[in-house]
């Protein structure tokens, strides 16, 4: 337990709390990017004990959340193909498309599946020469060399039964669309240590550049956490916009190479839409040409289906940062983990899930 306690202390948070506040002139309004950070805010309290002082506002870094609702859709479609054994990890099943989710397709006969690795669909694939295996390929950077991997190696070995539904999503370009909002109020970020620890730093600082925004990459304890904030408040204050590692244990400038040129090898950039979010440009990952017969997209000609939203959830403004989960009409009534309008109610990093589970129903007295 050492190496989660040292992280947990909590003298150490309350300094760090007092100097967040002596040092904060004005009040602040800092994204943290990642939902692993917003459940660890919540979790913690930390948003409270820095109210008045610094404004959290919780941002797009929740894979499942993001995936916008025509992937999700095209997910059911391939799914419910009686020749087709579908993977996928488990927060995933319960994300409602246009009519039903991946549940539903399950308990309808659908051979759906949880995997704990992409290289467990391998495996399905060559098991079940007679089956068409799919994995659904979700996640920012961090999720991305081991699909990419998986990909690799079903190709390496010739495995014509296997294919991949692919949604991956990149961090920097969602942070410039978020910079170039008219109704963004972010002032610095906190970015995710474990997206940093694959890509490195070096792609952050044009955008700190460019838009005079601090970026401090953090971890995902308190003490992390704290320490992020008190170095971009220490930006803030002094008129400073550079990209800062708060986290050098895990975190290096150049990140990790290996798995970048396994990355460039098997996917290519291409504009991505995002529940909630609409369309950024070259904010994604596809397959590149040599691995295009993997695309089940391609294999189940699904590239095109129609979709529709639900016009209660306002999960694209919880997103964005515009609005907090408990200012949504539809949040803990008709709305909740039991029942969910959008994927922010469901995934383990969701915000609105972070706020129901820890009983943030209503807006706090300041």
């Amino acid at each position: 337990m050492k190496y989660l306690t040292e992280f947990r202390d909590g003298d150490l948070a309350a300094k760090l709390i007092a100097e967040i506040r002596q040092r904060a002139t004005r009040r602040w309004h800092i994204m943290e990017v990642c939902g692993g950070q917003t459940h660890s805010i919540i979790r913690n309290g930390i948003d409270q004990r820095l109210s008045g002082k610094i404004e959290l506002i919780h941002g797009p870094g929740c894979p499942v959340c993001v995936t916008p609702l025509e992937m999700i859709d095209k997910a059911l479609a391939i799914a419910s193909r009686a020749e087709v054994i579908f993977c996928s990890f488990g927060d995933m099943l319960r994300v409602p498309g246009s009519s039903q989710d991946l549940f539903a397709v399950k308990s309808a006969g659908g051979d759906v599946r949880v995997v704990y690795s992409p290289l467990d669909a391998v495996r399905l694939a060559r098991a079940n020469p007679d089956r068409q295996v799919v994995f659904f390929a979700i996640g920012f950077e961090t999720t991305a060399p081991a699909n990419a991997m998986a990909v690799y190696l079903a190709k390496q070995q010739g495995l014509k039964n296997f294919s991949m539904l692919v949604s991956h999503v990149l961090v920097p370009p969602a942070i410039e669309a978020i910079m170039m909002s008219r109704d963004s109020r972010v002032e610095a970020f906190l970015a995710a240590g474990h997206v940093s620890s694959v890509m490195g730093l070096w792609q952050y600082a044009p955008l700190a550049e460019t838009y005079h925004v601090p970026i401090v990459i953090t971890g995902f304890e308190p003490l992390d956490l704290l320490e992020g904030i008190r170095r971009a408040v220490l930006q803030l204050e002094s008129g400073e916009a550079r990209v800062e590692n708060a986290y050098e244990r895990v975190v290096r400038y150049e990140g990790n190479q290996p798995a970048q040129r396994r990355l460039a090898e098997v996917f290519r950039p291409t504009d991505r839409a995002w529940r909630g979010m609409g369309v950024i440009p070259q904010s994604g990952w596809k397959l590149s040409e040599a691995y295009q017969d993997y695309d089940a997209e391609v294999r189940f000609s699904v590239e095109s289906v129609a979709v529709h939203e639900s016009d209660r959830c306002r999960s694209g403004e919880v997103l964005l940062g515009i609005i907090k989960p408990h200012e949504c009409p539809a949040f803990g009534k008709p709305c909740t983990p039991r029942t969910p309008l959008g994927a922010t109610m469901v995934s383990s990093e969701g915000a609105c899930a972070a706020y129901y589970h820890c009983g943030r129903m209503v807006q706090p007295k300041l």
